[in-house]
């Protein structure tokens, strides 16, 4: 009885120190200035996503209903990156041809998800929602960093009208032993 007792002392331990696994969502939303009238204009430069810049994952409220730190992290892919129109809500992403968002800590940079050709996709009003190509990176290092930046590139043409984008990045985090 002695060694059964053991072993289910010994189970429960190893159940107690399996890594937990959840996932969070960083959003933003960034506005695409409007081309001036009368010609087509080339959009070589994406507005920046301030909520992206300078992120500290230890004030990340999904990282603190866990408990865990930053630097508990390890390992964080990215799950999904989808762009959305916010308005005009009878606004397409004709104008959009290449979307790219990189990961940055410091002086690294890691291209986390990119789609091309998206002028082609005929994705319709009202308010379409562009999936992006994620690719396998590891993002750990990023996120333990003192702070991570999601830097957004795209190219195309500057809308007739502005347009008003939301960005969400769903990341699957897996964290030490608890």
């Amino acid at each position: 009885m002695r060694l059964a007792s053991l072993l289910a002392a010994a189970g429960l331990g190893l159940a107690a120190c399996a890594p937990s696994s959840f996932t969070t969502e960083v959003k933003g939303e960034a506005t695409v200035p409007a081309g001036p009238p009368g010609g087509t204009t080339s959009l070589n430069a994406f507005p920046s996503i301030s909520s992206f810049a300078g992120m500290d994952f230890d004030q990340n409220q999904d990282f603190k209903n866990q408990g865990i730190s930053k630097g508990d992290v390890t390992s964080v892919k990215v799950k999904s990156v989808t762009l959305k129109v916010l308005s005009p809500n009878d606004q397409d992403f004709a104008f959009l041809s290449v979307a790219e968002f990189f990961a940055r800590a410091g002086d690294r940079e890691a291209l986390i998800a990119r789609r091309e050709n998206i002028s082609t996709l005929n994705l319709r009003p009202p308010n379409p929602v562009l999936s992006l190509d994620v690719d396998d990176v590891e993002l750990q290092p990023f996120v333990s960093a003192p702070t991570m930046s999601i830097i957004v590139r795209g190219r195309g043409v500057m809308p007739e009208r502005e347009v008003r984008l939301q960005a969400v990045v769903t990341l699957e985090v897996e964290g030490g032993l608890l």
